[in-house]
């Protein structure tokens, strides 16, 4: 996979009706529009009655399931997938190798009512990740009929995580993260897991050389009712990509082209075409897992009152909240203490001066506020 030559075409691959968080059904359907309508399909319906389309394209014998935005506020992931259709429908001889080996099913909205509210859950307030066993809602059983139909080889689950993440210990943002889910209590080293930790060992070795210490990975606990568990305990090799973090990337659009070199260099390795193939599964934990040691904001130094008080800091963390069909980023006090052991995506040193609300207000948890006053210039917390 030549990353220069990727880099220098993306601007024209890059889906122009899908940018921000904030991506529905209608703005898929935009991008539906423009591609051929024998590739693309309605495969159910949701709780509400939206359609949940499907993208079949390729022809080779290995077969690769993904689907996006079971979190319907999750939507970094199905841009990148749409980024990499516009790439596979070019005729160039890089995709084209990857669809000679590979049929792909790739369901961009598994969740389309989640997403027109901006919402982990669906219209029934179900976590379609906790509901692989029950399969109580019609969003899981289209996704498990899909599995069923299609008989993958491999199964991608791609995800968003919250910008609270950092590698290991470190003060660097985990801009992308994966998982070979267990199967088992045991968490037990099957054939397939090894599988798809060999191909989070590739995705990682390539992203190193553009995100180096950027990458982790999630703890390995067992839950069959999360769908990447269950499938992994039905011996199909699955990997979760999560989509995280890049420094004031708050709209991810940089996540969105590194997303689409991983999906691009998974499918690379499947296909057989990659340089070195399956590298060793061990590599998989020489991977530093995931830690919560983030903040949006923390103002670092700052006192709450005019007269003598003790130094503390304050940390912010953004709530995103859909506004007339936009994304807002609504700065939050969540904590007022010493936060030596965590780090800010933006760090302000208040230099023990006083720290106020609007209006002169006191600094509280819990206190949503566009801006703060230290020592009584006006410091704005938007991104």
């Amino acid at each position: 996979m030549k990353l220069e030559h990727l880099k220098s075409l993306y601007a024209l691959l890059k889906s122009p009706d899908l940018f921000g968080r904030y991506i529905t059904n209608s703005d898929i359907e935009k991008c539906l529009k423009k591609i051929p309508s024998s590739i693309s399909s309605v495969i159910g319906y949701s709780v509400e009655n939206r359609p949940i389309y499907c993208l079949r394209i390729g022809s080779g014998p290995k077969r690769v399931l993904m689907w996006s935005q079971m979190h319907g506020n999750e939507s970094t992931t199905t841009k990148a997938l749409f980024d990499c259709l516009n790439l596979f429908l070019t005729n160039n001889e890089f995709p084209n190798t990857i669809l000679e080996s590979c049929t792909l099913l790739i369901i961009p909205i598994l969740n389309p009512d989640g997403a027109e509210r901006y919402t982990r859950f669906n219209a029934n307030e179900v976590d379609l990740n906790r509901d692989a066993q029950d399969l109580s809602q019609p969003e899981s059983k289209v996704l498990k009929d899909a599995f069923n139909d299609f008989n993958p080889d491999y199964c991608f689950n791609l995800h968003g995580q919250r910008t609270i993440y950092n590698v290991g210990a470190t003060p660097k943002s985990s801009i992308l993260s994966f998982l070979s889910p267990s199967q088992n209590e045991e968490r037990t080293l099957t054939s397939n897991r090894k599988k798809a930790m060999a191909l989070i060992v590739e995705i990682n070795d390539m992203l190193q050389q553009i995100i180096p210490d950027c990458v982790a990975r999630y703890d390995d606990g067992f839950n069959l009712n999360c769908v990447g568990d269950t499938f992994q305990s039905l011996k199909v090799p699955t990997v979760l990509f999560e989509a995280g973090h890049y420094p004031k990337d708050y709209d991810r659009e940089e996540i969105r082209y590194l997303m689409f070199l991983a999906v691009l260099k998974a499918l690379e390795v499947i296909s057989g075409n990659g340089n070195n193939g399956f590298a060793a599964y061990q590599d998989y934990f020489k991977i530093p897992e995931n830690s919560k040691q983030f903040y949006d904001i923390i103002i670092r130094n700052a006192t709450l009152q005019d007269i003598s008080a003790q130094v503390t800091d304050i940390g912010i963390q953004y709530e995103e909240r859909l506004v007339e069909r936009k994304i807002e980023f609504i700065p939050k006090i969540e904590v007022i203490s010493k936060l030596n052991d965590f780090y800010g995506h933006k760090e302000i040193d208040a230099e023990g001066k006083v720290v106020k609300s609007p209006y002169n207000a006191t600094v509280k948890v819990t206190n949503e506020n566009d801006f703060v006053l230290i020592n009584n210039e006006k410091i704005t917390l938007k991104p």
